[in-house]
């Protein structure tokens, strides 16, 4: 495993057998990769731990997937949670989340590590955290996160907002599908199970730079680069997170179709009805 597939729960009980004096304290994952857009199997993870019987705690990068995929937290007994504001939250970049268990608490209280910095009980458990902590409060990012969270939680609805998201992800990647029938490009995640729904890495062999160029400048679409690949130059990403639609990604796609194009390209054709065939029947 590592950039085109998910962590493997077997390899990872096989280390903590073997780490007999317990030095590891915990297992840390993110759910989805922004760069290689791959989904880890977080229940997987966590019965391969309970399998062992291991102390470790179980802790999960959620900033790329919070809002966009499933993720429960007490159900796949994680024990401490991170997420931030600026992907499928919607709210400028700027403020970070952590969620923690009872059993990470405790971990926290015994810890001889604790420092001003890393240590979150006074943050927790502050009744006045203002008395102790000073500086200006990031004032209208939270008036931003708290709209993102009506829209998300109370208008569309948490279950729909995923639905949204896995069907917009379908439409990605029935395009690049249809596209890599005639020419070199390729989803980075071959199982549709280990992809995350709120973006894709697609490699375009040696074309990613001068599409990415050539819908910045002729259509207005920004594509994001290509992270933590071997060649930044054969890779991109599509991302479908957040305050995302249908007309919005057919329109990424269209330009990127446009573009392909115009840049003489091979790809397959049908790469649109595609997209839109996998919206109409999702």
């Amino acid at each position: 495993f590592g950039r085109n597939a998910p962590a493997d729960p077997a390899r990872l009980a096989d280390a903590l057998r073997a780490d007999v004096r317990q030095e590891i304290k915990a297992v840390l994952l993110t759910h989805v990769d922004t760069a290689s857009t791959v989904k880890n199997d977080v229940a997987a993870i966590r019965s391969a731990l309970d399998g062992t019987g291991h102390p470790a705690l179980l802790a999960v990068d959620c900033i790329a997937s919070l809002g966009c995929d499933p993720f429960e937290m007490d159900l796949w007994g994680v024990d401490v949670m991170v997420g931030a504001s600026q992907k499928g939250l919607m709210t400028p970049p700027g403020l970070g989340f952590v969620w923690f268990s009872d059993r990470a608490a405790e971990r926290c209280r015994a810890s001889d590590l604790r420092t001003p910095y890393w240590d979150w009980t006074p943050r927790a458990f502050a009744d006045e955290y203002w008395q102790q902590f000073c500086g200006t409060a990031p004032t209208h990012h939270l008036f931003a996160l708290r709209e993102a969270l009506t829209m998300l939680v109370h208008e569309e609805g948490l279950e729909a907002a995923w639905a949204r998201h896995r069907r917009l992800a379908g439409a990605v990647w029935a395009a690049v599908d249809a596209w890599g029938q005639g020419g070199d490009i390729r989803l980075n995640i071959a199982d549709p199970a280990a992809r995350g729904n709120s973006v894709t890495s697609v490699r375009l062999g040696g074309a990613a730079e001068r599409l990415r160029a050539w819908c910045a400048a002729q259509a207005g679409v920004t594509l994001g680069i290509g992270l933590g690949m071997e060649s930044a130059v054969d890779w991109l990403r599509i991302a479908h997170m957040g305050h995302v639609n249908a007309h919005m990604t057919l329109g990424a796609l269209s330009a990127m179709e446009a573009g392909l194009r115009a840049l003489g390209v091979p790809r397959g054709d049908g790469a649109l009805n595609a997209a839109t065939e996998a919206i109409a029947g999702a």
